[in-house]
């Protein structure tokens, strides 16, 4: 066999939790042919890369990532591959495919006000999932990609934005898109249960596309219908449509989100060990920070979205009168950000009309004061103005919990955001949570090396083999011969994030090199252009 790359000096973690261990990784094409002793190999031919002691692992896997528009405008993704990704998975709220039935425009202002317009005509040409997926590839990413289908797509796809139940036929439509998804390559389907039209789902009816999930050994992943005071309730639901679907379970981003809700995340752990310790294959992600961030938009009922009419409503009296009352009343089942942030937590960060400038890095309740009008008004208000969700930081999670999550064997590592250049992001007034530039380097940095909460092997672990293995993603996520080449090298004196919330568009440091596929794709750093990203699927 002909090795074209060696990489020499390193330490490897394997990424399955075994000890680190001094070795050199031997590479032919785009896969590993052999982890060899230090300098046992004396091939001539091979390019040599020099490790220098810093740790080698495998590339990480983001498993819950919305690099679906940023993709599009640069398949760099230079955000996520300077962070050590090498794989991201979407699916969350929305896919672009496939298009059909009443999903004729994937590119709604709802959904992806940033994609790039060349993409708005080929896209209404995706007729099944994997066409979106393959024509990415085709035009060059840098990571690989693969994704779930979004719960919202398809319930689009079938009835819109109809706030119903839907009809013996409708159902039967939606368990034919979801295996012929299946089929395509999708790893399951996510359902975002805090947002329409997905929130219109309820039990049973996810239940009944989860089966079709669970024939094709496929994964049920969920924003849980609430991560607030009714966390437990959306727990037990998460369970339910587990068990009587047959399907795995994953929470996305799990958190008990709001005060309130702060000491309820030790009994979600331990209904979890219990599920699991009775036979229910549950498991969870997370992102390690303080806030959570999403639009403003999630500060009111689902109602209100209803039919596509959300901003056409955000103006009459009634509307803003009905969502006063269902705010005020503790029985009216509202779960809202208004609720479970409140005004002095919530930051919109995504404000683009000339008139709401000055009101950037300033609180809800500040930018009530300046305006002299209630929490309702104000959201409704500039909704209305900016007519699109207006991305928001909700300060919500503590710093206890988030240790507590990390050190549990079931919990992995993801972070909830695009892939971008913090070049062209800043030029285009892009408002993202730091989660984007750090995640990974984050837990690296602040709380293996710092808080030393668990070990470097168990940090790689949770970001690599233990991602790969939940997604059934075959000959990825460790070092090993025969697996792909993608790997990263990192520095663990050096490896941070640089991301805050008042700056986040920084790259970490640390993390000196990144490969893909066998392609070096960040060197010293430094991105190198190439794009050797492939279309993964299941198996």
């Amino acid at each position: 066999m002909k090795i074209d790359h060696l990489i020499s000096g390193g330490r490897i973690i394997d990424g399955t939790g075994n000890p680190w261990r001094y070795g050199d990784v031997l590479i032919a094409g785009e896969r590993i042919a052999a982890i060899v002793p230090p300098g046992s190999f004396s091939g001539e031919d091979a390019q040599r890369w020099d490790a220098g002691g810093r740790f080698v692992c495998p590339g990480f896997i983001d498993i819950q990532s919305h690099s679906v528009a940023s993709l599009m405008r640069d398949g760099r993704s230079l955000s996520k591959v300077a962070q050590g990704v090498t794989t991201e998975i979407m699916g969350e709220i929305w896919t672009p495919a496939p298009v059909g039935g009443r999903f004729t425009d994937p590119y709604s202002p709802l959904l992806a006000r940033r994609a790039p317009k060349e993409w708005h005509e080929a896209a209404r040409g995706w007729r099944s999932f994997g066409d979106w997926l393959r024509a990415m590839e085709a035009a060059g990413v840098s990571p690989n990609i693969g994704s779930f289908l979004s719960g919202g797509t398809l319930r689009r796809y079938v009835m819109g934005m109809d706030g119903r139940v839907p009809s013996s036929a409708e159902l039967e439509c939606m368990r034919g898109v979801m295996s012929d998804a299946m089929e395509d390559g999708a790893f399951g389907v996510s359902y975002a249960l805090i947002y329409p039209p997905d929130s219109y789902a309820l039990t049973d009816e996810i239940v009944e596309v989860a089966k079709v999930v669970a024939r094709h050994h496929g994964l049920y992943i969920t924003h849980m219908r609430s991560e607030s005071a009714r966390i437990l309730e959306g727990l037990e639901e998460a369970m339910t449509i587990g068990r009587r679907s047959g399907a795995p379970v994953e929470i996305y981003h799990l958190k008990a989100s709001g005060r309130a809700a702060w000491p309820l995340m030790p009994e979600v752990i331990r209904r979890i060990h219990a599920a699991r310790a009775g036979g229910l294959d549950i498991s969870a992600d997370m992102y390690p920070y303080e806030a959570t961030g999403t639009g403003l938009a999630s500060c009111l009922p689902d109602w209100v979205s209803e039919g596509g009419a959300f901003f056409g409503r955000l103006n009459d009296p009634a509307v803003r009168q009905r969502i006063r009352d269902e705010i005020s009343d503790p029985q009216s089942g509202y779960d809202g950000q208004l609720r479970s942030a409140g005004a002095p937590n919530i930051m919109p960060i995504g404000l683009h009309c000339e008139e709401h400038r000055a009101y950037r890095g300033m609180r809800l309740n500040e930018i009530m004061a300046l305006r002299n009008s209630d929490e309702v008004d104000t959201v409704c208000d500039l909704l209305a103005a900016e007519g699109q969700q207006i991305a928001t930081i909700f300060f919500k999670m503590s710093e206890e919990n988030t240790l507590l999550q990390l050190q549990q064997p079931w919990v992995t590592i993801s972070s909830d955001a695009p892939g971008v250049d913090p070049a062209w992001a800043r030029d285009d007034e892009m408002a993202l949570h730091p989660r984007a530039y750090g995640t990974f380097p984050r837990v690296l940095g602040h709380y293996v090396r710092g808080k030393q909460l668990f070990s470097w092997e168990e940090a790689v672990r949770k970001m690599t083999s233990a991602v790969a293995n939940r997604l059934r993603l075959s000959h990825r996520g460790r070092l090993e011969a025969g697996y792909f080449a993608d790997l990263v090298i990192f520095d663990p004196e050096t490896v941070e994030d640089r991301a805050t919330f008042a700056d986040p568009g920084q790259l970490p440091t640390g993390i000196e090199d990144v490969w893909v596929n066998g392609t070096p794709v960040i060197l010293k750093g430094t991105h190198t252009g190439s794009r050797p990203g492939r279309f993964v699927t299941p198996g």
